[in-house]
Formats: structure tokens, sequence, C-alpha cells
């Protein structure tokens, strides 16, 4: 089957959505299909490290034949191992996007529209495509709700992928009408399990990185407001004897933090480095950190604290290392007592008394780490893909 993907993520960038459309693209690659994947040209690039070593492959502003293959240095940035077509369409803007790529979708002679954009989700109906609509959060900006409502309405082959349950639920309740569940798959984010595969213990892997030896605490991910970097510094100020590591965050906020933090010896920020990179890091944490506040912004803003699925969460079940988290309702989809120790995010004492009980018992530790190891197997990117394609007949 020949499956058009649309995303207005800019292509390459280091932003976590830029990441997920990625590995959503090479899991269908995986499953056999053709895919092609269309994203906007004529934007800047959003890297903030060495941002003269990934370019644009010129050949790919036209042709779908420009794979990955066209630019290793996309692979190594996103951690794939799975080519597959990538067109960079020429835009004046990201209002006209959406138009232009379901116009391309058709002269492709898609078999499937997989779009995030609202408008491309409900221009493929209009155009007579199967369509798959994937939402992350609420149809954004003054028209979103119509195209939303657009795309509930009209008549056509279509599927709804909001990422969690608790998404859908308010989806349901602000607009109309409610889509039955066969038109519906709850598609919570994965993890490329054999990325994990074979990963040292902690004091190895903290060794092959030439991180200093001794209990370790690991944080991933990006330093937007609401990623709980107040917590990870409190609590790097309470527990002198253990190291903290942050990886991830652009070079801006990661100086800033640094500044922040020049009286506490035991804290290192390190920026952000290729995906590929990312699970010998997590490896070598005693205990990974996922302190969320309450408000939780994304690269463009917003709130998503009551309906996001990090894929942080499942890269750190990957690991099979113990999981402390902020707890936040929509983390409980996936996460349990049995595979995470779970503490209010606005409540220090919480979290020192946690991480001292954690950093004390390494049998508690390990048992958390290999349920949350067994219980991610669910949760592959792969395995997601096969739930949002099943019964669905082009």
């Amino acid at each position: 089957m020949k499956i058009v993907f649309v995303s207005t993520a800019q292509v390459p960038s280091d932003t976590a959505n830029s990441l997920q459309v990625m590995k959503v693209c090479q899991a269908f690659a995986q499953l056999g299909h053709e895919i092609i994947l269309l994203v906007p040209a004529n934007l800047p690039p959003t890297i903030s490290h060495q941002p003269s070593a990934i370019r644009y492959p010129p050949s790919a502003i036209h042709h779908p034949s420009a794979a990955l293959r066209a630019s290793p240095q996309l692979a190594i940035h996103y951690g794939l191992t799975t080519p597959f077509g990538i067109q960079w369409l020429p835009v004046k803007d990201r209002r006209t996007f959406p138009w232009t790529a379901v116009h391309r979708a058709r002269r492709l002679k898609a078999d499937l529209l997989y779009a995030w954009p609202v408008q491309s989700a409900a221009l493929g109906l209009l155009a007579g495509l199967p369509v798959m609509l994937e939402m992350h959060d609420f149809p954004a900006g003054r028209f979103g709700p119509l195209w939303y409502r657009l795309f509930l309405r009209w008549p056509g082959k279509k599927r709804l992928l909001p990422i969690t349950h608790a998404l859908r639920c308010e989806l349901e309740r602000r607009y109309k009408p409610v889509l039955p569940d066969e038109q519906v798959v709850i598609a919570p984010d994965g993890v490329d399990l054999e990325r994990y595969e074979h990963l040292p213990d902690p004091e190895p892997a903290r060794r092959q990185l030439g991180l200093p030896p001794g209990p370790t605490v690991v944080c991933t991910g990006h330093l937007y407001a609401g990623r709980g970097v107040g917590i990870f510094l409190s609590l790097a100020a309470r527990f002198p004897q253990v190291n903290f590591l942050w990886v991830g965050g652009r070079p801006q906020d990661v100086e800033a933090w640094r500044s922040r933090a020049t009286n506490l010896p035991n804290v290192t920020f390190s920026s952000f480095l290729p995906n590929q990179r990312i699970p010998l890091y997590q490896a070598a944490a005693d205990v990974l950190l996922m302190p969320y506040e309450r408000t939780v912004s994304t690269s463009s803003g917003g709130n998503t604290a009551e309906i996001c699925s990090p894929m942080k969460m499942f890269e750190y079940m990957a690991a099979g290392r113990a999981i402390l988290s902020s707890d936040l309702p929509v983390l409980r989809e996936v996460l349990n007592e049995d595979n995470a120790v779970f503490c209010p995010p606005d409540e220090a004492g919480a979290w020192q008394k946690s991480l001292g009980e954690l950093l004390a018992d390494s049998k508690l530790r390990q048992a958390l780490g290999q349920r949350a190891r067994s219980d991610v197997k669910k949760y592959s990117w792969l395995a997601r893909a096969g739930r949002i394609l099943e019964n669905f007949d082009c």
C-alpha cells in the first residue's frame, strides 16, 4: 500500500514532533508499505547542534525517491534504520502547505493519506482519499476547530488517532459529532525496542560514556517550561553524593540552566544529542527522572499536561531502569505502581523521600525496571503501526 504522510514538522529539526513523525513513518515502512513523507521546504531547519552537518538533500525537493539513504545524517540524527521517501514541498508559508500536500498526495496516487494537520485530513476526505488523522493536541488557531468539525462530519473512509484516552474524551466533550469506536484508535507514542536490546548495566554504561562513577540520576529531553528542571536541581542539592545528568535541550536553554547550577558540582547538563545515542545515556542511570510540572509546554508553547504521551516515557521503560515520575493522571494510562514510582509534581519532600528509597534499594529498582521493560513491548512503534491499520481496508 502506498501511504502518503503529511506533517508540518520541520525536517531536519531537534523538536520532539519532528522525531515522532520520522519514527511513525519508519514503522509503517518496516511493515512493508511504500511510504512518502511530505513536509515543508523553504523554512529554516531547527537544529541546535552542528547546523552545517545536516542539509535538505537537494534532489528531495521534488522527488519521492529521495529517501533517507540520500542523507545518512538524517538517519543518524533521528536514529533510523529503514529508509522511506521524503519530499520537501516548496511553500511560501505554513498556511498553504496542507492544501499543497493533499494535491501532491493525489498526484502520487496515494492509497491512504496519513495526516497530522487537521486541514490536510479534512481536505483529503474532500478529495476522496481514505484518511487517518493523528492528534496530539486540540485543533489550534482561529479555524482549527472548524476544520476538525469538517473532518468529523464529511463522509469518507477515515480514522481518528488521538494519542491518549484523555485527549479523546476531551475532544468528544468539545466537538461533535462523536465518531464511532471503529473509527477511533488510541495511539500513544512508542519506542524502537531493538535499539534497547543488549544495553550494559549502569556502571559499565557510565564507563563507556566517560561519566563519573557512582549513583546516577538521568533525565533526557528538552528544557521547555514545565519539564521539571527545578525539581531536578532541588534533588541534586539534597543528594550531593549522587550524579545528576540532564541530556537534551537547545544551547541557549542549556547555558541558562548551567549558570543556575554552578554551585552544584554533581550536576551536568549535556546539549542535544542525536537520538541514536540516547539509549546508552538512559542505560547509565540508576534512576530515570520524569519530573513534569502541572503545566507542561512544548516547542510551540501551550499546555499538554492533561493529554500528553511523552516519547521518553517509553524509552525509559525500554531502558529497564527505575522510573521516578510526576503523578499526572494521563501518565497512568501507561505507567502504574508496578513499573514506576510516582510523586505529586509540587511536593519537594515526596520527591526527596522517593528518590532516597530508590537509591537505597537495588532490588526495588531492578524489579521496577524489569516490569517496565516487559510492559513496554506492546508500545513499540511497529506494534503501534499494526494497531492503527487493523481492520482499515482502503
